[in-house]
């Protein structure tokens, strides 16, 4: 059989658009699709990454035919960047199995860099007869948030990746929550262990997330010196004008299209009035929660319902919002607005982080 893996060496390829302040060392999890077969094929991979000298790129890729598990390939890749991201191409067979015979598919791949998502796109060029370009899509863990919170202060850590899973161990064991954020409140410096549920396989990687608890800042008092002259005469009590409160932020509701993370078009008026909010109020944090009606499967649903929050921190990213202020949670069908099936279930909501 033709087996394409085109797909990892996008992952090798994702400094796109950043240059070299980009670092993209590391491992990546994600998938290739060749919409062109008729049997929907599709490459579970994982790519581990180095950076070479200049702007050179090495690593390996390792790819499952995700309808033949037993068929697998590790690959070493070779790719330098772009003015816009990377190209990759593969290099030479590591390893494989694959019990009916048939050769893999080399070629190229040209593929962005999406910083906020911690994100590669791209698509695959093979030259062999009966091998197919595809897309591929990877992402990687990566914290997001600050590396150091105040000690026993609640907190919200965040985190880049798809489908995160948190865990107290590097065994994962001790589970402790899904989704991008993870509300907590650290006592002493404290490592978690996250993986990804987009595509996984048998070499998916763990990625250890360390936050330093330092000690809260000390309340400092000022103390004025005692007078030594006669006391001054009090000048007249002055009403101080009222606070005047931060207008109230809008809270859009976003629709989707049925089963996708697609915004529909009578989205944009709302999400532009929301960016044109956060440029207003430059300190002004949002937490965005992706919801789903209840058709289909609570796990399906609960992914959907991240990538619907990540779809609209990244229109507000593009926006030139800094994803820094934009938090992201999934919760799925668990908080449906209407009992009865109601496409206002498909929405995203969002609040002001205080």
């Amino acid at each position: 059989m033709k087996t394409p893996f085109a797909l990892l060496i996008l992952l090798l390829c994702g400094l796109a658009g950043r240059g070299a302040a980009q670092n993209l060392a590391g491992t990546w999890q994600g998938v290739e699709f060749n919409p062109g077969s008729a049997a929907s094929e599709y490459w579970p991979a994982v790519l581990t990454l180095r950076a070479g000298a200049g702007t050179a790129f090495t690593g390996e890729l390792y790819q499952v035919a995700g309808s033949l598990p037993t068929v697998t390939g590790t690959f070493a890749m070779r790719g330098t960047r772009t003015a816009t991201g990377l190209r990759i191409s593969h290099v030479k067979v590591l390893a494989e199995t694959n019990p009916d015979g048939g050769n893999w598919c080399f070629g190229t791949i040209v593929f962005t860099y999406d910083a906020a998502l911690e994100r590669l796109v791209g698509r695959s060029a093979y030259t062999a007869e009966g091998c197919h370009g595809g897309t591929a899509e990877f992402y990687r863990v990566r914290l997001k948030s600050a590396a150091a919170v105040p000690r026993g202060v609640p907190t919200v850590l965040r985190v880049s990746g798809r489908n995160v899973r948190w865990f107290a161990d590097a065994a994962l064991r001790r589970p402790l929550a899904t989704g991008n954020t993870y509300r907590t409140r650290l006592a002493k410096t404290t490592t978690f262990y996250l993986t990804q549920g987009f595509y996984t396989t048998d070499r998916s990687p763990v990625t250890p997330v360390t936050v330093r608890a330092t000690a809260p800042l000390p309340l400092v008092s000022a103390v004025a010196p005692a007078p030594t002259g006669p006391a001054p005469t009090a000048p007249a009590a002055v009403e101080a004008p009222p606070a005047v409160a931060p207008p109230p932020l809008v809270l859009p509701t976003v629709l989707f299209r049925l089963a996708t993370a697609e915004l529909l078009p009578t989205a944009a008026p709302a999400l532009d009035s929301l960016a044109a909010q956060l440029r207003r109020r430059p300190a002004l944090r949002l937490r965005i929660a992706g919801h789903t009606d209840r058709l289909g499967e609570p796990d399906k649903n609960m992914a959907l319902s991240q990538q619907r929050a990540a779809a609209v921190q990244q229109y507000l990213v593009q926006a030139g919002i800094a994803p820094e202020r934009l938090e992201t949670v999934g919760y799925g069908d668990a908080r449906p607005l209407f009992t009865v099936p109601d496409p206002r279930n498909r929405r995203v909501e969002v609040e002001e982080i205080r």
